[in-house]
């Protein structure tokens, strides 16, 4: 699928499955806005793209830089039309040995915050009647993996939102993308945060030996085209888990119908 003359905005751009997205709907023809923290890392990864890109550095934590990005964002073109709730960080570490802000901090970048990115794009695409919404989650959102008790307990949370919030946008145009990578082969476990919150700085075999990013990247784009609704890309045992835990077809349209059936305007009326 072309995705020619569409604004894609992807956070957590700069690395790993964040560029390698940027890559592949920039050869599918789409303009790139590129958003992490790292601007000159940012403008390392425009650099390589054969199409129009803006680069809109921001921390996601802070609230009024990421409403002033997504008004550039949605200015810059002809608005947005697929956005990518990239931004995260993973764990490395035991819950008996976690301090209590080492979970605030994980769930507040990888939770709250891609609610917050949301948030802020939902008014926007259901109001023109299109567009597209991508939570990148993981396979640790559909099975708890130890280690990432804070990880998995936000990925799980992440896509708790992304499924509502497809029930609830179904009659409005604007499609919800949940995507649960495993092991791909990128900084995550590098960039991980320990039990006292300070950075892992060392990856793990499986990582290394896992899912070439820009591989990755392809099939989660394939997926996307094809209005894949849960986007599972991984291979061997991770993949096994996640299609265990795969939420059927049937029961995604269930919510749609629900909605279609005015579940929302009764539940407002009783209220």
């Amino acid at each position: 699928m072309s995705f020619e003359n569409q604004t894609v905005w992807i956070t957590g751009a700069s690395s790993g499955i964040g560029a390698a997205l940027a890559r592949d709907f920039a050869a599918r023809g789409a303009d790139i806005v590129l958003s992490g923290r790292d601007e000159a890392r940012l403008q390392d990864v425009a650099a390589d793209l054969a199409t129009d890109t803006l680069v809109l550095p921001f921390d996601v934590r802070d609230d009024a830089a990421m409403a002033a990005a997504t008004a550039e964002a949605i200015g810059w073109k002809d608005g947005v039309d697929i956005a990518i709730a990239n931004a995260g960080v993973s764990q490395r570490s035991r819950a008996l040995k976690t301090d209590m802000q080492v979970y605030r901090e994980i769930i507040t970048i990888d939770l709250t915050q891609q609610i917050a990115f949301a948030q802020g794009l939902i008014g926007h695409m259901a109001g023109r009647g299109s567009g597209k919404l991508v939570f990148i989650s993981s396979i640790a959102g559909k099975v708890g993996v130890p280690m990432r008790t804070a990880y998995s307990a936000a990925k799980f949370g992440l896509a708790g939102y992304a499924d509502a919030l497809r029930g609830e946008l179904s009659q409005s145009g604007v499609d919800v993308h949940v995507v649960y990578p495993g092991s791909v082969a990128t900084d995550v476990s590098r960039n991980a945060l320990t039990a006292d919150g300070s950075k892992r700085g060392r990856s793990d075999k499986v990582i290394d030996e896992g899912i070439p990013a820009d591989e990755a990247a392809k099939t989660m784009v394939d997926a996307i085209a094809l209005n894949q609704r849960e986007i599972i890309v991984a291979k061997g045992m991770e993949e096994a888990m996640g299609e265990m835990r795969r939420t059927p077809d049937q029961l995604l349209d269930q919510v749609a119908g629900m909605v279609a059936a005015g579940y929302m305007e009764k539940m407002e009326a009783e209220e």
